[in-house]
Order: C-alpha cells, then structure tokens, then sequence
C-alpha cells in the first residue's frame, strides 16, 4: 500500500507539473496584455495583480519540484513559500468579489464615494501584508528553517486559520450575493464580468478550498506532533500535498480560460487583448490602439 501511495504521489506531481508549466504561459499572456497594452480601469487593476500572484504560485510549484526533484526531502519552507503566493490571490479575488458586487448592487454610490486610486492602494496592501500572516505563524509553529515552536504558537495558529476562513467566506459570500442580485433582483442586462466573479469562486470553492484546507491540517499536525517523541517518523503531513497543490494549480491556471470564454463572441475570432476588455466590462471593443473605460482610469 505504501508503494502505491508513492507512486499515485508521483503521478499526481507531474500532473501538477505539467499543468504548472502549461499554465504558467496562460497567465504570462494575460499579463502582457493587461501590463503593457491595455489602459487600466479599476477591476482590471485586480485582475492585473492576481494574474501575477497565480503567475508566481504556478512558478514556486514548478521551482519546489525542481529542487525536490535534485535535492530530495521535503519539509515546511515547500510548502509555506507557494502558500503566500496562493494567499495573495486569496485576498485579491475576496476584494475584488467585494467590490464587483458593491458596483453592481449600488452603481450610483460606488461611482461616487469610491476614491480613484482605491484598487491600487488595497493591491498594495495586500502585498505587503500577507506575507507577514503566513510567515510569522509557520516560523512560530517551526515550519520554517530555524523556526521555535513557543507557546504563541497557538495563538498564531489560530489567527491564521480565523483570517483564512474569514477571507474565504468573503469572497464566497460577495460571489454568491451578486449571483442572487444578477439572477433574481436586477433589472438590467446581466454583465460580462458576471461570468468572470462567479467562475473564479466557484473555481476556488471546488479547487482552491482543499489547499486551504491542507494548509490548516499541516500546521495543525506540526503543532500537535511536535510533543511526540518519534515525530521524525510519525510527522508525515507534507507526503499528502500532492492532491491539494493539484487542485490549488488548477485553481490558479483556469482563471484566463474563464476570462476568455467569458469576453469572447461566439462564432468569431478575435485577440485575446478584446475578450479580456470585454469581460472586465470596462471599454468597448478596441479601436486602433485605444480603450475606452467608463469606469476612469486608475
């Protein structure tokens, strides 16, 4: 049984391999034409930073694969450093299903009270926060090299996993709020980027959600195993990783799928660079070489 638990492990990882690397191109297309040839209006600004935390969580993936694959072993620091990435994104698509269904729900008010820079400020913040909630609890819990395992371990343990579930139902709950808005309530036509937050936290509910989870039962595991005499043999949480981080990959590199067949006409083709415009809902089609945002520019 072990035997076939190692090999259904390796299977799994070059599957994430493969899917890491395929992917990682998907995302570098969404952020060339988001960075450098599209205006940004605010919910692109968004999009724009979480393609880049998928771009860099799809590539500590492939990195921890390589080095594992060259140097062997495995430990807390493979885990922890894709997992701030995956935090990052956590956070983006939570503020931008807050504010996507704020501007739907209240057009009038979000377009006055909201102040110009708000997306760029909040991205921000985000980046410079995140790191610090998921690496201060694993150096506390010892998952990182030199890390103490001090009695405010369990306080930062369970920080961690209060703001990782609260984010979670945040942006499950602004998906859900603007689906029942969309479907029952609005009189409107219904929007392209309706398509875009629903996809992308239904992704994360079926896919995303394990990885949380996993995060959670690891440091969970290290805190509890860290009084057992015979850890080294009994502490094996991280031999369980390979199904989460597909499902988190997966996650990651489906969203320019969504953001495409979302935007696209059907029947016609057209540059990826039209369909993105068209399901952020923030321009018309493009002319030549301009972009129109009714939202302003950021």
């Amino acid at each position: 049984m072990l035997g076939l638990w190692r090999t259904f492990n390796s299977v799994v990882s070059y599957i994430t391999l493969a899917v890491s690397l395929g992917e990682l191109v998907g995302n570098g297309l969404v952020l060339w034409h988001l960075g450098f040839h599209m205006k940004k209006g605010p919910f692109s600004v968004y999009v724009l930073h979480l393609t880049t935390a998928d771009f860099l969580f799809l590539g500590c993936q492939v990195a921890v694969w390589a080095v594992q694959a060259a140097l062997g072993g495995q430990g807390g620091l493979y885990l922890t450093v894709p997992f701030v990435a995956f935090s990052v994104g956590l956070w983006l698509l939570a503020a931008f299903s807050a504010e996507r269904c704020l501007s739907d729900i209240f057009p009038t008010c979000y377009q006055g009270c909201r102040p110009r820079h708000t997306a760029g400020i909040v991205c921000g913040l985000i980046w410079a926060l995140t790191p610090l909630t998921v690496l201060l609890p694993a150096n506390a819990c010892g998952q990182l090299p030199g890390g103490t395992r001090l009695q405010t371990c369990p306080w930062f343990h369970t920080a961690s996993v209060a703001w990782l579930l609260t984010l979670a139902c945040g942006a499950s709950v602004a998906g859900l709020v603007l689906f029942i808005w969309v479907a029952c309530c609005s009189q409107r036509q219904r929007p392209q980027f309706y398509g875009v937050v629903l996809g992308s936290v239904l992704l994360f509910f079926f896919c995303g959600l394990s990885y949380i989870l996993y995060w959670i039962l690891s440091s969970s595991l290290d805190l509890l195993l860290s009084w057992v005499p015979m850890q080294s043999f009994l502490r094996q949480p991280y031999s369980l990783s390979p199904l989460p981080t597909l499902l988190a990959c997966i996650h990651c590199s489906s969203k320019p799928l969504i953001y495409f067949t979302t935007g696209r006409q059907p029947g016609k083709r057209e540059p990826l660079r039209e369909a993105l415009q068209r399901s952020l809902g923030e321009g018309a089609p493009l002319g030549a070489g301009e972009v129109s945002l009714p939202m302003g520019r950021m």
